[in-house]
C-alpha cells in the first residue's frame, strides 16, 4: 500500500515533480536529535538526474541543525504548493488541493569550496530562477549541506470535480 487516499494521486513524471521543485520554496527538513524530533523549514536547491535527487541547503556556519546532521545524518524532508483550500457542502467535505514531495536521505556538511559555490548556485537558481557566480571567499561565512534522496515520492491532490 502507498499509504495514498482515492483523492491523491501519485505523481510519477519527472516534469510534473520538476514543477513541485521550482514552485515549492521552502522544504522542511526532519532530523532526530537525541530522542526527539527536529524540524527546520529552510530555502533549497535542487538537482534531480536520472531520478536521483540531491538538495542543497544553506545556513550559519554554527547551530543545532548541524550538530543534530553530524550526529546522526539521516533525513526526511517535504515540501508542498499549489495549496488551494475548497468548500464542501458538510464539513468533511472541505479540504485542500496540493502537490507535495517527501522524500528520505543522508545529509552532508559540504566543506569543499567548488562544491559550496555549486550549492549556493543552484540553491539561488531555484529560488530566484536566475544565475549567479560566488567567489571563494563567500562560502566561508555560510554552511552548505547536501542531502542525496535515497527515496522519494510526489503527489497531488486536485481539486474535487463537483
Amino acid at each position: 500500500m502507498n499509504g495514498l487516499t482515492g483523492r491523491e494521486k501519485m505523481i510519477t513524471d519527472e516534469q510534473e515533480i520538476i514543477r513541485i521543485l521550482d514552485e515549492s520554496k521552502i522544504v522542511h527538513v526532519g532530523m532526530v536529535d537525541g530522542d526527539e524530533p527536529y524540524v527546520v523549514p529552510m530555502n533549497y536547491g535542487y538537482t534531480l538526474e536520472d531520478g536521483k535527487l540531491t538538495v542543497w541547503l544553506h545556513g550559519a556556519i554554527r547551530g543545532r541543525k548541524l550538530d543534530v546532521i553530524r550526529k546522526n545524518p539521516k533525513v526526511f524532508i517535504e515540501m508542498e504548493c499549489a495549496l488551494q483550500p475548497f468548500d464542501g457542502d458538510i464539513a468533511c467535505r472541505y479540504g485542500l488541493s496540493y502537490s507535495s514531495l517527501m522524500g528520505r536521505g543522508t545529509a552532508e556538511i559540504v566543506e569543499d569550496v567548488e562544491q559550496k559555490k555549486l550549492g549556493l548556485k543552484l540553491l539561488m537558481k531555484t529560488q530566484t530562477g536566475k544565475d549567479f557566480e560566488f567567489e571563494d571567499k563567500m562560502t566561508t561565512i555560510v554552511s552548505i549541506i547536501k542531502i542525496e534522496c535515497t527515496q522519494f515520492t510526489a503527489k497531488h491532490r486536485p481539486l474535487p470535480k463537483n
